[in-house]
């Protein structure tokens, strides 16, 4: 299997630079588990931070029960964040460095000291935190039409694109995450709404499942990460010349350009 891990790796990698979307791996490979597909992530990242790039976090992806239910799957995935990823907050992104975007709401966790699984809690996640800010994901997906089951979403990297934090930042203590109410607009107009509580019952619960995931694998969530806890409402597709803003209760607001 590791000859197809490569090559499904480098198929990835092809689709990300030619945005020309692959079939799904798992229609050619019906028996790809996910410990692979993670290995076939794990291919590409290397290769990225080989190439100069930087881990500057991670993200928590299928952290809804209605995404886990449309994917038939019990728990969320996971993927690494890269120093390219970052956009600036108000900042634009050129269409042609996307196949076929959407834009999610979140909180970002940024840590301040090691988090370890296994067994992290998620009061463990709160004295970890240095602090929160609101964030946009714009996840992307490397597979023809989102096709995806749960093992294409983990080898490409859960569908990561570009990440935008803003706000200002938030000291945890001060934030009931359950209760952190969101309102997500697309060029001015009202496209979604949700709450803290829609990732995993609290964010926070995201970050311990994350630290407790990747200990499987020994990695760590390190001081300065940015964690990316999981959109608090269903994605929202993008074209050129779409504006997203995201304005979180008590921590600020976040936005985009196409």
């Amino acid at each position: 299997m590791t000859n197809k891990i490569k090559q499904f790796a480098e198929q990835l990698a092809d689709a990300e630079t030619t945005r020309i979307g692959i079939s799904p791996l798992s229609s050619v490979e019906p028996e790809l588990t996910i410990k692979e597909a993670y290995s076939i992530q794990l291919e590409n990242i290397q290769r990225k931070v080989a190439e100069g790039q930087t881990i500057v976090g991670k993200k928590i992806g299928l952290t809804s029960l209605a995404m886990q239910r449309l994917l038939g799957v019990n728990e969320p995935d996971y993927g690494h964040l890269l120093d390219g990823m970052v956009v600036e907050n108000g900042g634009h992104i050129s269409i042609e460095h996307v196949l076929q975007p959407k834009v999610e709401a979140e909180i970002a966790f940024i840590l301040k000291k090691e988090l370890r699984g296994p067994n992290v809690t998620a009061i463990d996640v709160l004295q970890a935190t240095d602090y929160i800010v609101p964030a946009l994901e714009i996840v992307d997906s490397r597979v023809k039409d989102w096709k995806i089951t749960l093992a294409d979403t983990v080898a490409d990297n859960a569908s990561s694109g570009f990440y935008v934090l803003g706000g200002k930042p938030a000291k945890i203590e001060d934030i009931d995450l359950e209760l952190v109410g969101m309102v997500l607009t697309k060029n001015g107009e009202l496209v979604n709404t949700g709450v803290g509580a829609a990732a995993l019952g609290n964010p926070a619960n995201c970050v311990a499942w994350l630290a407790n995931k990747l200990a499987e694998f020994d990695i760590s969530l390190k001081a300065g990460e940015v964690i990316l806890s999981g959109a608090l409402s269903a994605a929202e597709a993008a074209n050129k010349g779409d504006t997203f803003t995201a304005r979180f209760a008590h921590i600020g607001q976040v936005s985009v350009r196409f």
